[in-house]
């Protein structure tokens, strides 16, 4: 697959030394399976470099694909360095709201100076855990998880939480490649498989263009749909 020369974060030599340990997962992640597949390292707060994402248009293939428009509030999970977070800002507008959300402190540290120093005012940095967003219910439009899904190693009670954030109508988009997680992808098939065993519902893919990976779209579990977290079965 062509890449447009994008740095992607394959291993320690192309990216540096991992950060130290985030937030651990809440002790409630106890109830929920492990993901039964590689989880790979978090080992930088940015995917690629920025200016081939902007080639490719990355940011506004999302938000196309997505409808995100002015008044949303679009939760930016794993946010970084904040490459979406600051392109969402100017789409959602001062009616709108961004969630730079991130379980690494250092980086949201960095994304708050950042987004300070560019006087974004709809912008709230949120720090979370593996298993917890932590974002108020009924909160968000709007969630995007980009090239970093495969980095989540609780999966199962991160999208089981996630739900009580989002509102009716509400959708969330995933932005990977086509690979094996240890390989810093996930398969579709598999990425499916675990959002449909919290409940949630496929209901749109497209290849994104410029061979930065695909954006697949699930729409979250009615209410009292979620499956009991013993009951959750992890996907191979």
């Amino acid at each position: 697959m062509k890449h447009l020369g994008v740095l992607l974060c394959l291993g320690m030599a192309a990216c540096g030394a991992p950060e130290p340990a985030a937030g651990a997962a809440s002790p409630q992640a106890a109830g929920f399976p492990k993901p039964a597949r590689e989880v790979a390292e978090v080992v930088s707060p940015t995917w690629s470099s920025g200016p081939d994402r902007d080639k490719a248009d990355e940011a506004g293939q999302v938000v196309r694909l997505l409808g995100i428009r002015p008044g949303m509030a679009v939760a930016d999970i794993g946010a970084g360095s904040g490459y979406h977070t600051v392109r969402l800002s100017p789409v959602v507008g001062p009616a709108g709201r961004v969630y730079a959300q991130d379980i690494t402190p250092s980086y949201l540290e960095r994304l708050r100076e950042d987004v300070a120093a560019r006087g974004l005012k709809n912008v709230e940095v949120v720090l979370g855990k593996p298993d917890d967003p932590g974002l108020a219910p009924n909160s968000v439009d709007r969630a995007i998880l980009v090239h970093m899904y495969h980095e989540v190693s609780e999966p199962y009670a991160l999208l089981w939480r996630l739900a009580d954030a989002l509102k009716p109508g509400a959708q969330v988009g995933v932005v990977d490649l086509d690979r094996r997680p240890d390989r810093h992808g996930t398969p579709p098939a598999l990425l499916r498989c675990e959002f449909e065993a919290v409940g949630y519902r496929q209901v749109g893919f497209s290849q994104l263009k410029g061979g930065i990976g695909y954006l697949a779209v699930f729409e979250p579990p009615k209410p009292g749909a979620r499956p009991e977290p013993g009951a959750i079965r992890p996907c191979r």
